[in-house]
C-alpha cells in the first residue's frame, strides 16, 4: 500500500494570534525555516505551503500534493472528497497545521475560517473521517492535539460494529497530548513536530540551507546523515516494535515511514520542552534508546566538517565512521550470539549498508553467515525488509558479489517460497539461469542456484514460462550430459539439483515435457539411476516420473482420440523411462523406491485400462504356456545380475511374504466368468513358482488379508480396450514391479505400492498378521516411518585398519578443499521435518503430484505424492557455512572403547566357563538369535515370530521390546550391530531377505526403522523358502546374503546399492557365511573361500 495523495491544510492566520495563546517573546515563529514576520503574510503564507508541500515530495515523488492555505469547512470537504477520489483504494494524508487557530474543542473539533476571515468554524473529526474515509494518515500539528486523537478513538469505538476494520487502516499523529501546549522557546522551530533538519544542538541555524548536498547522494554530507538518520531510527523502531506493526509502519510506505521516523525524533527533541508526542497505533517511549548516543555522536563527526565545506566547495567530505563500525559490532554478535540470545540490533543497518558499494561486500559476507545460523535468523532478516535489497542487487552485474548473493537467496527460498513472485517479475531467475551456467562457480555454489531455480518454477506456470524462454532446459541437461572437462569430480549434490530442478520444470507442464522429450531427457537420466548416491537416484527417479504424462489415459483408453496422442515418440519415450525406472525397482534405498512408486503411480493413470487388462488377465483359466510368456523382472535389470540366465529366477516380486492373501476379481473379459474367493488352481498365478508371495497369489498363509481386482463399469457398459499403444511385456513388468513395491520391508514404500496398485483396479484391505498378536512392545511400522542417519565406524576388532573417517559433509559455500572426510553416508532420511512439510512458511511445494485439475476427487486421494524434492530442500535449512566438527570427540570414544576390548580378550578366552548372567526371555516360541553388545551390558534376543527384546544383563531387565516389522513368516537369519564403535545401530535380517535396520532400540517405545530393503533378488523355480543366510563387514561397509540362490549378493549400506552378485559353481544352497575373507558352507558340507576384489 502507498499513499496516493496528500492533503495539506494551514491555518496559520499570519500577524494574528489565537485568543487562547499567549505567546513570550521571543517565541518559536519558524515555519518551515521561514520567519512568517520577514515578509507579506500573504507572501509567507504561500512560501510556506510551498516549502512544505517540496518536504513531503522529497519523501514520496508520486503522490498527488494538495494545499490549503486558512481554508474555510467547504474548502476543506471539497479538497478531501478529491483526494480520496484520487486515490481511490490508496492511503490519503491530511496535514493539519493549527498554529494560527484555537486549540482544538474539547470534543476534539478542530478550527477552521469562515470566508471573510471573522470567525473560528469548528470541524468534527465525524465529518473529516467521512470525506477522507481509509486508509488514511492524520499528522495533528497543534497544541492539545491529544484531544483530537482522543476524538477519532471514541468514534471508532462508538461505531465499533462497522469500523473496526478501518480503525486499523486509519494511523494519527499528533503534536502532544491533550493537555500539552506546543514549546514557545525560540531555539525550537514553531514547527518542530515535524522537522527533520534539526540535527544537534550545538548547530546554527544559519547553516542549515548551506548543508551541501542532496538527500539521496549518499557520498555527500546531506545524503550521509539522512543515511545515518535513517538507519538509526529503523534500528530504533525494529529493536522495540512487534515485527509485524514494524513492517506496517516502516516497510509498506515510503511517506509513513519517513513520517514515523520523524516522529522518532520529534519524541526525543519536544520530551526536553515537556511535550509528548502520541500516536496511533500507540509505540513505546524511544527517547532514551541508546541509539541515539550513536546518531548524535555519527552527527557531530560529519556536522563538524560544515563550515569548511561552506568556506571551499571545492573541500572533499570524510564519511563517517559509523557503519564501519556498526559492521564491526554486527560480526561480533556473528561470533558470540545464537538463536538463544538477543537479535542482533545492527540487522536493519546492515540492510541500509547494502544500499552503499564500498560496505556492500562485507555487509552481504555478514548476513550471508546470519542467515546460515538457521530459520529463526531468514525470519528475522525478511521481517526487517531483506526482500527488497537483495532483489535490488540482482540488477547488478559484479563479479563478487554472484557467489554470496546467490547463496543469500538460497537461504531465503529454503524459508520463503512465496518470493518467487516477485523474482520472476523483476527478471531474477536469469541471474540464476546464467550462474548455473557459470562453469567459473564451483559446483555446489551452482547447486544453490539450481535450487533457487527449482523453487521459482515450483507450482508457479508464470516462473516455468519464463524459465523455458531463458533456456532453462537446456542449461541443465547440457550439464547433466557428463562431468565437465578438468573437473576432478563431478558434485553429486549439483547432479541432484539439476534433476529437481527439471523434475518442477517439466511438472504438470505439457509444453516443458514435450521440450524435454525432444531434447531426450529421459537418456540423459537413465544412466543417474547407477550413481552411487542414493539422492542422486531418487532425484533422477523423480525427473523421468515428471515426463509421464498423467492426463494421457482418455486418449489412451477412451473412445476417441487424436493422432497426437498415438505419437510414436512419445510412446518410445514412455517405454525408455518406464524401462529405466523398473530397472531400480528394487534398489537399496527406499527413497529411491517411493519415487519408482511415484513414477508407477503417473504411468498407471495414463495406461489405466491396459493395465487392468494385464491384471485381470492373470486370473483367468487357460494354459499352462502363459507361463513362458510372463516376464521378468530380471533381465531389465541394468547391472548387478549374475545370472547366466534371466529367466531362471522368479522376479524380485516373488521373494517376499505375503502381505495379501486371497483376491476376488468383479467382473471379466468375457462376463462369464465370477470367482468368489480364491484363484483356481488352473489359475497361472496359483502355479507353485510364479508370482508366489504376491499380492495376487493364493498363499494359504495365516494371514487374513482380502483384496478387490475391479474392471472399469461405467454406466453399465464395459469399456473394451484399444490396441494397446505399449506392448503386453511390458505392462506384466509394471504389474509385477507394482507387486514388488505393495511388498517392500519398509512400511512407508509397501503403503505406496498398495495405492498404485488400487489404481489399476487391485483393492486390498491389509490386516495383521496373528503372530504379532501378544507382541511384548510397541508397534513401529507406519506408513511414514522416521528413517535416520548411518555413519560406518571401523570394528573395534580389526585394530590394524586405523581410524576411517565417519561422515560425508557437503562442501560449504567456498572452494572444496583435500581436508574434506570421506567414508559412510547416512542412509538416506524419509524423516521430514515438519516445517518443510506443506507449512504456509516453508517455501517448498504441495508435494502431490500430478495434474490435479483434471483428476477427480477419488483419483487424487489414490495418488502418491512424491518425496526427494522436500526432503532435499531441507539440506539448505541447515548450516552451510559452518559444520559442528565432532570427530575429536568421537575419535577419543573410539580409542576409550578399543582399549577396552584389547582388556578384556585374552581375560574372555580364559573365562569360558564363568558363567555372567541367565534369565527368561520369555519367548513363547523360544529363542532364534541373539546378540551381545561390546561395550554395554546389553543382549539383544529375537524369537521365530521376529519379536525383539533387549536386555540389561546385570539387573536382569528388560529395556524395549518390538516387533521387527507385523507380517514375521519364519523368523529373524540374523543380528548385527552396526557401527559398534559409535551409537550403533541394530540390523535385523529376516529369514525371507528382507533388512531392517533400527536406531534407538535400546529406548522403550523409542525406536525408529533407519531404513529396509530386500537383500536377495530371485531364487530358484519351486523354491517356496529362502532362509537367507546375511553377514555385515563393518570395514568395507558391504553387507553379504545369499540363501537358496546359491549365490552371494553383494551390497553397499554406504551407496544403498546392490554392486555385485558372486555366482557359484555349486547347485547347493548356502547355510552359513563368514565375510572376513568371504566364506560360505552348503549342505554338501563343502566350504569354498572368496576373496573380494
Amino acid at each position: 500500500m502507498k499513499t496516493g495523495c496528500v492533503a495539506l491544510v494551514l491555518c496559520l492566520n499570519i500577524s494574528v494570534d489565537p485568543p487562547d495563546v499567549i505567546k513570550i517573546s521571543p517565541c518559536a515563529r519558524m515555519e518551515c525555516w521561514i520567519d512568517p514576520l520577514s515578509m507579506a503574510p500573504q507572501k509567507a503564507l504561500e512560501s510556506i505551503g510551498k516549502n512544505l508541500s517540496i518536504q513531503y515530495e522529497r519523501w514520496q515523488p508520486k503522490a498527488r500534493y494538495k494545499v490549503q492555505l486558512d481554508p474555510t469547512v467547504d474548502e476543506v470537504k471539497k479538497l478531501c472528497n478529491t483526494c480520496r477520489k484520487y486515490a481511490k483504494s490508496e492511503r490519503v494524508l491530511f496535514h493539519y497545521n493549527g498554529h494560527g487557530v484555537p486549540k482544538p474543542t474539547a470534543n476534539g473539533e478542530i478550527w477552521l475560517f469562515n470566508k471573510s476571515y471573522t470567525q473560528y468554524i469548528p470541524l468534527p473529526v465525524s465529518d473529516l473521517d467521512s470525506w477522507l474515509r481509509t486508509p488514511s494518515i492524520y499528522v495533528f500539528d497543534c497544541s492539545a492535539a491529544g484531544t483530537i486523537v482522543n476524538a477519532f478513538m471514541e468514534l471508532h469505538d462508538w461505531n465499533a460494529s462497522g469500523s473496526a476494520g478501518s480503525m486499523r487502516d486509519c494511523i494519527l499523529l499528533a503534536a502532544c497530548e491533550a493537555h500539552e501546549t506546543l514549546p514557545q522557546s525560540d531555539e525550537f522551530p514553531a514547527d518542530v513536530f515535524y522537522k527533520r533538519s534539526l540535527l544537534c544542538d550545538s548547530l546554527d541555524f544559519s547553516l542549515i540551507d548551506k548543508i551541501p548536498g542532496r538527500q539521496n547522494d549518499r557520498k555527500t554530507l546531506l545524503g550521509e546523515l539522512n543515511w545515518i538518520f535513517t538507519a538509526v531510527t529503523d534500528t530504533i523502531a525494529w529493536n522495540v516494535l512487534p515485527h509485524d506493526l514494524f513492517q506496517r509502519l516502516f516497510r509498506q510506505d515510503l511517506l509513513v515511514a519517513s513520517l514515523f521516523r520523524n516522529f522518532l525524533l520529534a519524541e526525543r527533541i519536544m520530551r526536553s520542552a515537556n511535550c509528548s508526542p502520541i500516536s496511533h497505533p500507540m509505540l513505546p517511549p524511544t527517547h532514551q534508546h541508546h541509539m541515539w548516543d550513536a546518531w548524535d555522536m555519527a552527527a557531530e563527526i560529519c556536522l563538524s566538517q560544515l563550515p569548511s565545506l561552506v568556506e571551499d566547495p571545492n573541500a572533499e567530505f570524510q564519511p563517517s565512521p559509523f557503519f564501519t563500525e556498526q559492521l564491526t559490532a554486527f560480526e561480533v554478535w556473528l561470533d558470540h550470539g545464537s538463536e538463544h540470545k538477543k537479535p542482533p540490533e545492527q540487522l536493519p543497518i546492515v540492510l541500509q549498508v547494502l544500499l552503499s558499494q564500498c560496505h556492500r561486500f562485507r555487509a552481504l559476507v555478514l548476513l550471508g553467515r546470519f542467515l546460515d545460523m538457521g530459520p529463526w535468523a531468514v525470519d528475522l532478516a525478511l521481517s526487517v525488509g531483506i526482500f527488497p535489497y537483495v532483489l535490488k542487487l540482482l540488477q547488478t552485474t559484479t563479479p563478487e558479489l554472484r557467489q554470496i548473493l546467490v547463496f543469500i537467496w538460497t537461504k531465503i527460498l529454503a524459508l520463503d517460497k512465496s518470493c518467487q513472485v516477485d523474482l520472476v517479475k523483476d527478471g531474477g531467475h536469469t541471474y540464476f539461469i546464467r550462474f548455473l551456467d557459470s562453469l567459473e562457480a564451483y559446483p555446489e555454489q551452482r547447486a544453490m542456484a539450481a535450487f533457487v531455480l527449482a523453487v521459482i518454477v515450483d507450482g508457479h506456470r508464470r516462473g516455468q514460462e519464463a524459465c523455458i524462454e531463458a533456456g532453462l532446459i537446456h542449461v541443465c541437461l547440457k550439464h547433466l550430459r557428463g562431468p565437465v572437462p578438468n573437473d576432478s569430480q563431478t558434485e553429486p549434490l549439483l547432479i541432484q539439483w539439476l534433476c529437481l530442478c527439471l523434475g518442477k520444470l517439466f511438472e504438470d507442464f505439457t509444453e516443458a515435457q514435450i521440450q524435454g522429450l525432444q531434447a531426450d531427457a529421459p537418456a540423459i537420466y537413465a544412466p543417474l539411476l547407477l550413481e552411487p548416491q542414493p539422492e542422486v537416484r531418487a532425484s533422477a527417479a523423480f525427473a523421468l516420473a515428471t515426463l509421464l504424462d498423467v492426463g494421457g489415459d482418455v486418449c489412451r483408453d477412451g473412445a476417441t482420440g487424436g493422432d497426437e496422442c498415438d505419437d510414436d515418440e512419445k510412446i518410445r519415450a514412455e517405454i525408455s523411462i518406464v524401462r529405466s525406472l523398473l530397472s531400480v525397482v528394487s534398489d537399496g534405498s527406499p527413497m529411491v523406491r517411493a519415487e519408482v512408486a511415484v513414477a508407477l503411480a503417473r504411468f498407471a493413470f495414463g495406461h489405466k485400462q491396459h493395465l487392468k487388462s494385464i491384471a485381470a488377465s492373470y486370473w483367468k483359466p487357460q494354459s499352462n504356456s502363459l507361463l513362458n510368456s510372463l516376464p521378468s523382472l530380471a533381465h531389465i535389470k541394468a547391472t548387478g545380475s549374475a545370472y547366466a540366465n534371466p529367466n531362471q529366477y522368479v522376479p524380485h516380486a516373488s521373494i517376499v511374504s505375503s502381505q495379501i492373501g486371497p483376491l476376488t476379481r468383479v467382473g471379466s473379459d468375457n462376463l462369464s466368468m465370477v470367482r468368489d474367493g480364491r484363484v483356481s488352481t488352473s489359475s497361472p498365478l496359483a502355479t507353485a513358482g510364479i508370482m508366489h508371495g504376491s499380492p495376487l497369489s493364493d498363499d494359504l498363509s495365516q494371514h487374513s488379508d482380502s483384496g478387490v481386482l475391479n474392471d472399469i463399469v461405467s454406466n453399465g457398459t464395459m469399456h473394451h480396450s484399444r490396441p494397446k499403444p505399449l506392448d503386453n511385456a511390458l505392462y506384466s513388468q509394471c504389474v509385477l514391479a507394482m507387486c514388488t513395491l505393495a511388498k517392500d520391508p519398509s512400511p512407508r514404500i509397501a503403503s505406496l505400492g498398495r495405492r498404485v496398485l488400487s489404481i489399476i483396479g487391485i483393492e486390498q484391505v491389509v490386516t495383521k498378521s496373528v503372530n504379532s498378536t501378544g507382541s511384548s512392545g510397541p508397534k513401529t511400522s507406519s506408513p511414514t516411518p522416521s528413517l535416520a542417519g548411518l555413519a560406518r565406524s571401523s570394528s573395534w576388532f580389526d585394530m590394524h585398519a586405523g581410524h576411517i573417517p565417519l561422515t560425508f559433509r557437503t562442501p560449504p559455500v567456498s572452494p572444496p578443499r583435500s581436508s574434506y572426510l570421506t567414508g559412510m553416508r547416512r542412509v538416506c532420511s524419509l524423516e521430514f521435518r515438519p516445517h518443510l512439510m506443506n507449512s504456509p512458511d516453508s517455501g517448498l511445494a504441495d508435494p502431490l503430484l500430478g495434474s490435479v485439475g483434471s483428476l477427480g476427487g477419488t483419483e487424487r486421494s489414490l495418488f502418491p505424492q512424491s518425496t526427494i524434492y522436500n526432503w532435499s530442500c531441507g539440506h539448505f535449512s541447515k548450516p552451510l557455512l559452518s559444520t559442528m566438527d565432532d570427530t575429536k570427540e568421537i575419535l577419543v570414544r573410539r580409542e576409550e572403547r578399543e582399549k577396552i576390548a584389547l582388556e578384556h580378550i585374552a581375560m574372555s578366552v580364559s573365562n569360558l566357563n564363568n558363567r555372567i548372567a541367565s534369565w527368561d526371555t520369555k519367548f513363547e516360541t523360544g529363542t532364534k538369535t541373539a546378540l551381545l553388545q561390546p561395550f554395554s551390558p546389553i543382549v539383544v534376543a529375537a524369537d521365530e515370530n521376529e519379536r525383539i527384546r533387549v536386555w540389561n544383563y546385570e539387573e536382569p531387565k528388560l529395556l524395549n521390546g518390538f516387533d521387527n516389522h507385523d507380517f514375521p513368516d519364519k523368523g529373524v537369519s540374523k543380528l548385527c550391530l552396526v557401527n559398534e564403535l559409535d551409537d550403533s545401530l541394530l540390523l535385523v535380517a529376516s529369514l525371507d531377505g528382507n533388512i531392517r535396520i533400527w536406531k534407538d532400540y535400546t529406548l522403550k517405545g523409542k525406536q525408529k526403522l533407519v531404513t529396509a530393503f530386500s537383500s536377495i533378488q530371485g531364487h530358484k523355480p519351486g523354491v517356496r523358502s529362502l532362509n537367507a543366510v546375511v553377514d555385515w563387514q563393518q570395514q568395507s561397509g558391504y553387507l553379504y546374503a545369499s540363501g537358496e540362490i546359491s549365490s552371494i549378493m553383494l551390497w553397499d549400506l554406504d551407496k544403498e546399492q546392490l554392486i555385485h552378485s558372486i555366482p557359484s559353481s555349486s547347485d547347493c544352497s548356502v547355510s552359513a557365511m563368514v565375510s572376513f575373507a568371504v566364506s560360505w558352507g552348503c549342505f554338501e558340507s563343502i566350504i569354498t573361500l572368496w576373496y573380494n576384489r
